[in-house]
């Protein structure tokens, strides 16, 4: 049998902390900041910015092949949808990545042209001077 160990310490009581319902987004924030200024000394999780979400790729190879024969069985309807479904996703993702793409190029152009201006208004000031 084992030996009896050593009897521990009592743990130290927390004291009980009054429920607060947050009443709105601004009180919420405060208690969450309250709570992290408790123990400035414990680190603070920050989690990391989640991946954006992409379509499956399509399969390199096709098993069922769904031909324009009269007779198809009453599941083929359902494999038709989904594959519809998801075909319609990818190309909706491809629009989204297009247009975020073209925003984000016209972005940069904007502080291109804002940067020369900038430095524009600075050399004819320097000029002045």
């Amino acid at each position: 049998m084992a030996a009896p160990s050593a009897p521990r310490p009592p743990r130290p009581r927390k004291e009980p902390q009054p429920l607060v319902i947050p009443r709105n987004a601004a009180e919420e924030q405060r208690l969450r900041l309250e709570r992290l200024m408790r123990n400035p000394e414990k680190t603070v999780p920050i989690p990391e910015k989640l991946n954006e979400w992409a379509p499956r790729p399509p399969p390199e190879f096709v098993r069922d092949v769904m031909g324009s024969s009269a007779g198809a069985g009453s599941g083929e309807f359902h494999v038709y949808r989904h594959l519809r479904r998801r075909e319609y996703q990818r190309q909706d993702f491809m629009d989204a990545m297009a247009e975020k793409q073209r925003l984000d190029e016209e972005f940069q152009k904007k502080l291109e042209r804002n940067k020369m201006i900038a430095e524009e208004q600075t050399a004819k000031r320097r000029r002045k001077r």
